[in-house]
């Protein structure tokens, strides 16, 4: 999302203007092969969350038996990462290499909306998807009847609705850009696509980032403890065939604590270094250089990248998919009906 970057050029460094006016931002000027090198990462992180994602769509979409209430948000959860990909990350990449914004003020303020939004989307969809794992884990007999596809698509529409309401209340409500315009100190320079409210848009964000965070880290404590619980059990008792099927549910208990822990483990380590950053920043009149700025929020966006490899391609059930659509093609009906459980 976007946040002030430090305008004033350093000591011993080449003083290059984003636009010819006096008021315009410093350019931070590199040399060829370190804007080409930037370019290729940015390139290559905006590809896989392109393609991992497209990927998650086109099979769960595609095979009926992958119709399911858990894959309902999944489905979701990756339209939200490669729209991100798709409108936001080309943008953010030219941003990040030049250090200025040529798209004017009008896409500035769309492009913030669409970064948070579909961020805050994200993010919350991968909260959905922990309370989901939680009850399936926890709660087996009654997940059922409990996680239907009505739940997911309320799930659905409150992950794509509160972050909607919440990013157009900030970004185009009038009264609340006034009101907040009395915590700028300073002018935004231009070609700097700041707004106005950036003095407080670390303090803001902090909560509604973090809130979902700890529900998933609370969740996965809990899946983990009722998991070895029930391992414990399996091993005290292994002589009927009723335990043997207690088994199979073990394992799938365990893969899934695992899958969860993962995801919880890079949410934290993508996006607590630039919610942090920001919220303190915003105390210190954005002290942070441009380049560690740059790096934290590529952090947070490369979470997007990571949702499909966590959640989707560890599972057996995926690759199978996969491999299927690239033998016979996206338009082979028979495949749709295929059981990818089957082993």
């Amino acid at each position: 999302m976007s946040s002030a970057q430090g305008t004033g050029a350093q000591e011993g460094t080449l003083v290059t203007f984003c636009y010819e006016a006096n008021d315009s931002c410093y350019r931070t000027s590199h040399p060829f092969g370190v804007q080409l090198a930037i370019y290729l990462a940015c390139a290559l992180g905006t590809l896989v969350t392109v393609v991992g994602n497209l990927l998650v769509i086109i099979v769960v979409s595609h095979f009926k038996a992958l119709h399911t209430p858990t894959n309902l948000l999944l489905l979701s959860l990756a339209l939200a990462d490669l729209l991100l990909g798709l409108t936001v990350l080309p943008f953010s990449t030219i941003r990040s290499v030049e250090s200025c914004w040529y798209f004017g003020d009008d896409f500035c303020r769309l492009h913030t909306f669409l970064d948070t939004l579909l961020c805050l989307t994200s993010i919350f969809h991968l909260c959905f998807i922990s309370i989901d794992r939680h009850c399936a884990i926890c709660h087996p007999l009654l997940y059922p009847t409990k996680f239907t596809q009505r739940v997911a698509c309320l799930y659905i529409g409150v992950g794509w609705a509160v972050p909607m309401a919440y990013t157009s209340l900030f970004l185009y409500a009038k009264a609340i850009e006034e009101g907040l315009g009395r915590f700028l100190q300073e002018v935004p320079c231009v070609g700097s696509c700041q707004l106005l409210f950036n003095k407080l848009w670390g303090w803001l964000n902090f909560p509604v980032f973090f809130f979902p965070c700890l529900i998933m880290i609370v969740l996965y404590v809990k899946i983990f403890t009722v998991a070895k619980r029930q391992a414990r059990l399996i091993n005290n008792t292994n002589r009927s065939i009723g335990s043997q099927l207690h088994v199979g549910a073990s394992k799938r208990e365990r893969k899934a604590a695992k899958t969860l822990g993962v995801a919880v483990g890079v949410y934290l380590l993508c996006w607590l270094p630039f919610t942090i950053d920001t919220m303190v920043d915003s105390l210190l009149d954005f002290i942070t250089p441009p380049v560690l700025f740059d790096i934290l929020i590529w952090f947070a966006y490369f979470n997007s990248a990571c949702n499909p490899l966590i959640y989707v391609f560890s599972y057996r059930w995926f690759r199978k998919a996969v491999k299927l659509l690239l033998t016979h093609g996206i338009f082979c009906s028979r495949t749709s009906t295929v059981d990818l459980y089957q082993e």
